[in-house]
């Protein structure tokens, strides 16, 4: 109830009574007198009362009550309350029903009955506005409820006092920050024929934390503003061995402005997606991975391929994205992300450096147990910076490194295709898949001419499996991998990825991720020696 109906109940307590308790008190024979619960235990009752009762309906004749009669004691009392001065309210079925506890929204609407009734009885001057026989009986109720009254007031004085000390101590009335804490403990093993170069097969105890500034200014838009810091780094020069937890992870343990980006609707249809820094497109698009992605990386699969397809990590930075909802089931989206945004010099640039433009329409049933997304991806990377890392640049974080760094000798153009997926069986069954393939195009032919990467993967999801929130999964597929250039057959081995993890939810705020990665012919090529990762992450939220 407000602070203004509760300061009129406290200083005005004949009134509470005349809801609470006239038909209880007023002339009450000693053999049928009420038995009163503990004070306290009496207003937890009030409390706990539902609010989803009937709503009251206002009676002007005590016989419009079906379950009241001239016999009863209370009658007297309450044909006073409706027919003199109007403050009883019944329910919509006729009954009254006298004999069980109000809630506290049943409270209100009586004394604010009373005070209405109270207020026009002043203003006319013409009625007496409470008799002796009331006031006496008036006075018995203040004292009968002085125990509650004071609980009442004392509760009211700590709950203004934490209100006033929440409004001086918060951080922003517009901002919720939230967070994620990873610590990884994995290691990686291969054979004498190891793709790792360097011998990277050292067990190693990782960190990445994120930070997000998540901020509202009208109720239906979000700022989101990330930092982050970490010190995790992949095990190998190929994107097949990455982790989600190493995914732009490894900041040197200094704090860095990850993501920052606003979105908002415009009328009921049109969603925009505004990227100033580090925007990658599954922002922009749903994509269609549900439980193995995740929106931070530590909740959902172990291994950056299992998280979502390939095709949402070609191309990334600053730019627009919109979506259009033809209904419930039925999105259109279209973006631009530019790489260079920021940088002004001669070959960057919004429109001159490294740029991707996609656009996906995508599908999602009515009771969302299916959902189908078509997707094009058409990009530009300058010489070097061609990759599945959704900016150009570096190794890919999918992918073997014949398909993130062969087409890096040129300049090259890619469009892209994709077609994902799910289908949820059940509450504890989902099954999520995808098929996606790249052409590149080299713009200048020095090194070749074009090439052709494949990818795709099906992955089961077991949500809740053995306890609420966990999630048991098994991902099966093979990592972007190339199969022609200059239109001769590639030959080489399918670089197949089978994960399997379970995440146990210790609680709302932890969970643990054990798991194995095994990844067979690394690098498209059977002679190399199969490679093995396991992991153990936990994850914290806030």
């Amino acid at each position: 109830m407000s602070k203004t109906l509760l300061k009129a109940l406290l200083a005005t307590p004949a009134l509470a009574g005349m809801v609470l308790g006239t038909a209880a008190f007023a002339e009450t024979p000693a053999t049928t007198q009420v038995s009163s619960l503990d004070n306290l235990e009496q207003l937890n009752r009030y409390g706990q009362e539902g609010i989803g009762g009937p709503q009251a309906a206002q009676v002007t004749s005590v016989s419009q009550l079906s379950d009241v009669s001239p016999t009863d004691w209370a009658f007297q009392a309450l044909q006073s309350l409706v027919e003199r001065y109007g403050c009883i309210a019944g329910y919509p079925d006729g009954t009254y029903r006298g004999n069980r506890a109000m809630t506290r929204y049943e409270f209100a609407a009586g004394l604010n009955a009373c005070l209405e009734r109270v207020n026009e009885l002043i203003a006319a001057s013409t009625a007496p506005l409470a008799s002796k026989a009331d006031l006496e009986v008036l006075s018995r109720l203040q004292d009968e409820f002085a125990a509650e009254l004071a609980t009442l007031r004392g509760r009211v004085d700590s709950l203004e006092g934490r209100v006033s000390f929440l409004e001086k101590t918060q951080f922003s009335t517009t901002t919720k920050l939230t967070g994620e804490v990873i610590f990884s403990l994995a290691a990686a093993s291969s054979g004498d024929d190891s793709v790792f170069g360097d011998d990277n097969e050292q067990v190693v105890f990782q960190q990445r934390t994120r930070l997000n500034f998540n901020t509202s200014f009208t109720g239906d838009d979000i700022l989101i503003t990330r930092l982050q810091v970490g010190n995790a780094q992949s095990f190998g020069a190929n994107g097949e061995t990455t982790l989600t937890s190493q995914v732009f992870g490894d900041t040197g343990n200094t704090f860095t402005l990850d993501t920052l980006q606003y979105q908002f609707p415009v009328g009921d249809k049109l969603y925009f997606i505004v990227s100033g820094n580090a925007g990658i497109w599954d922002d922009q698009f749903n994509t269609l991975s549900p439980y193995f992605e995740d929106f931070d990386g530590g909740s959902g699969s172990l291994s950056a391929f299992a998280q979502r397809s390939p095709i949402y990590r070609l191309g990334g930075g600053a730019g627009l994205g919109v979506n259009y909802s033809f209904n419930d089931n039925l999105t259109f989206g279209v973006g631009y992300l530019a790489g260079e945004g920021a940088d002004p010099s001669e070959g960057a640039g919004l429109f001159n450096g490294n740029y991707s433009a996609a656009a996906q329409l995508t599908y999602v049933s009515d009771d969302s147990r299916l959902g189908l997304g078509l997707t094009f991806n058409h990009a530009y990377f300058g010489e070097g910076e061609f990759g599945f890392d959704n900016a150009g640049f570096g190794n890919g974080f999918t992918g073997t490194f014949l398909a993130n760094n062969g087409p890096k000798t040129d300049p090259v153009s890619t469009n892209s295709v994709g077609l994902q997926g799910y289908y949820q069986f059940s509450p504890k069954v989902a099954l999520t898949g995808f098929f996606g393939y790249t052409n590149v195009d080299s713009t200048t032919n020095d090194d070749f001419d074009d090439a052709d990467i494949f990818y795709y993967a099906l992955g089961l999801a077991l949500p809740d499996l053995g306890k609420e929130g966990s999630l048991g999964g098994l991902f099966f597929g093979a990592q972007p991998y190339v199969t022609e250039i200059d239109d001769d057959d590639f030959d080489s081995d399918v670089p197949f990825h089978l994960e399997a993890f379970y995440k146990y939810q210790i609680n709302d705020f932890i969970s643990i991720t054990p798991g194995i990665i095994w990844q067979f012919n690394p690098n498209q090529d059977n002679d190399n020696d199969d490679v093995v990762i396991g992991t153990l992450r936990t994850t914290f939220v806030f």
